[in-house]
């Protein structure tokens, strides 16, 4: 299998009428509400979802058997990136995280039954849902060994207790899907699995609504509690003690749709400036003749550029049924940090009305700087390739 930069033509199709929505019903509801998700009203939501389908753009990522496009990774990358191309859109195209990355885990790992009460809902857009895994000090963080929520096993089933933070969209979910310890001590790196537990379930506590730098992420980041919450065999998410398996089905696609996600958030921001650059002039020309700045726009070209060719490059891998472990560890790593570079140099190039908010920029530069953190920080990532390196050299 050879990775191929041209898409077919049914691709190109969706990526640009995607484009279209995005630029003609989501951004004006982003610039409505300010960019602000976490507070969203569910009628805005309905309205753009309803829009995505009449455009016949909705959930790309999702297999035809749940009403979606079936789009594989590889294809799903100009999509997502057009749809990243404002906040809201991912959200409009109901392929905004963590509804995005669950979606993935439940058809790879769910048993029917699970896959009708819980994925067909939610991918058609009727629920939502968020992945109860990251807990406080000194619970799992980056270092997910740490899992310190327990699931202790009863005659009917499974009694969990522990504590969640920075849980996204856990405001208004549905359901959630928890990762809980059902062996061995934190530190372990197995003894992990993961239950479907509905939000409404006695014991689950959203405790309070976390304030963050970004605020685009439908429902926010909550801090939770489980305490004595009661579930049955039927919650259990494929096998008892296989969650840190299964947790990286979901994590390598979703750092990759991530990533295609912000860049496209990264080209809304080079096009700005792109624009500021041929409109405004200054010591006697356009800004765009001055060379620091025409610099600023190659490189974000540039950055833009080798972050599409390595998202490709990652889901050749993941297409190819390889775990890509390596390979995305490095394209997150890059594509975060080229991200922010592309925000940063935008805003330079715009001056005072770059951090104003007049432009989007600002909202932007909040929005993009917490992906170097979440989905693996990436110094985390730079540890975890240079150890693969070591260990194939020796």
């Amino acid at each position: 299998m050879t990775i191929q930069f041209e898409f077919d033509e049914k691709v190109v199709a969706i990526a640009q009428r995607t484009e279209k929505l995005v630029r003609e019903e989501v951004l004006p509801v982003e610039s409505e509400y300010s960019g602000s998700a976490h507070a969203l009203p569910d009628g805005p939501r309905e309205l753009l979802q309803r829009a995505a389908k009449e455009s016949g753009v909705f959930a790309p990522h999702v297999s035809s058997e749940f009403g979606g496009l079936a789009l594989d990774m590889r294809d799903r990358a100009p999509v997502f990136e057009a749809a990243g191309y404002s906040l809201f859109g991912p959200l409009a195209l109901n392929c905004a995280a963590p509804d995005e990355g669950n979606m993935h885990l439940l058809e790879r790992v769910a048993t029917s039954a699970q896959r009708e009460r819980f994925l067909r809902p939610l991918a058609t857009g009727e629920w939502r849902s968020c992945f109860a895994m990251t807990e406080p000090a000194p619970g799992a963080g980056s270092d997910p060994s740490a899992l310190a929520t327990t699931a202790q096993r009863t005659s009917a089933g499974w009694v969990i207790n522990g504590h969640k933070w920075f849980i996204t969209g856990a405001n208004g979910a549905d359901f959630a899907i928890i990762m809980a310890r059902t062996s061995g001590e934190p530190g372990d790196r197995g003894g992990a699995t993961m239950f479907l537990v509905p939000t409404g379930t006695p014991g689950f506590t959203r405790t309070r609504d976390i304030d963050t730098l970004d605020e685009s992420m439908f429902g926010g980041h909550s801090e939770l509690t489980f305490d004595s919450l009661e579930v049955g065999d039927d919650a259990v998410l494929g096998e008892v003690d296989k969650g840190f398996d299964y947790a990286q089905v979901r994590l390598g696609p979703a750092r990759m749709t991530h990533c295609m996600r912000w860049l496209g958030s990264a080209r809304r921001a080079a096009d700005i400036a792109i624009d500021r650059a041929n409109e405004r002039r200054a010591f006697g020309g356009r800004l765009g003749e001055l060379g620091m700045v025409q610099q600023l726009i190659a490189d974000n070209e540039i950055d833009i550029e080798a972050s599409r060719a390595l998202i490709l490059r990652a889901c050749w891998e993941l297409d190819s049924g390889e775990s890509g472990a390596q390979i995305t560890s490095i394209t997150k790593t890059f594509v975060a940090e080229a991200v922010n570079r592309v925000v940063d140099r935008a805003l330079q190039v715009c001056g005072a009305l770059g951090i104003s908010g007049d432009a989007p920029l600002s909202r932007l530069y909040r929005e993009v700087r917490p992906f170097r953190i979440y989905d693996g920080p990436s110094e985390t990532h730079r540890w975890a390739i240079a150890k693969r390196v070591l260990r194939e050299a020796r």
